[in-house]
């Protein structure tokens, strides 16, 4: 099952293909933008203190999620991951207040092992990589890779500066702004969290 979530960041501007989803789910307040593009959500979660819509259809799905020790967006993911959704889209994770969008690649994270979270913005999209990664059909595009906060052996083929089984570490050395040379590039590490940016350039 694939699914499309809305949280409530900077809301997206660029087309997208709802129909490609079997679920459409928002956080509390990005309910607002959705009901600006006329796109209603299948499911509403949250504590709904920011939304500003004064009467919700019935037929939305709602859940009230209020527990302030996690972040709405990591309450959204366990939903989905209870309801079987193998694929999220998120759109949202990044934009206005950055702590959130800290939290959010937290949230990303701890879920990244149980379904595939691709999170997408205006200059591109991201997500957590398994150990081993094909991207097709990039050339030029710019790819950055970023430990969180370590990936040990990152071995790249494809990009304009290549990694040979090194180490990433947040704290001496980050692959960023890198570029693929060839159609298809290839990405692999053994231990840790590799995060991959692909932008529009």
């Amino acid at each position: 099952m694939k699914a499309a979530l809305f949280i409530n960041g900077q809301p997206p501007n660029f087309f997208i293909d709802l129909a490609q989803y079997d679920l459409i789910h928002c956080t509390d307040g990005a309910i607002n933008y959705l009901t600006q593009k006329g796109i209603k959500a299948d499911i509403i979660s949250g504590d709904f203190d920011s939304i500003e819509t004064p009467k919700l259809s019935y037929t939305h799905e709602l859940i009230s999620t209020p527990d302030q020790d996690f972040t709405d967006f990591e309450k959204a993911l366990a939903i989905l991951s209870e309801r079987g959704v193998s694929t999220v889209h998120v759109y949202g994770t990044s934009g206005k207040q950055q702590d959130h969008f800290l939290g959010n690649l937290t949230a990303a994270y701890r879920f990244f092992d149980q379904m595939t979270i691709l999170m997408f913005d205006d200059f591109g999209y991201y997500f957590f990589a398994e150990k081993k990664l094909e991207l097709s059909g990039y050339k030029d595009r710019t790819i950055s890779l970023y430990p969180f906060p370590v990936a040990e052996k990152v071995h790249t083929e494809g990009l304009k500066y290549p990694l040979i089984l090194e180490d990433l570490d947040i704290h001496k050395r980050i692959g960023i702004r890198n570029k693929a040379i060839e159609n298809l590039v290839k990405i692999s590490y053994e231990k840790g969290a590799l995060l991959v940016f692909i932008l529009n350039n």
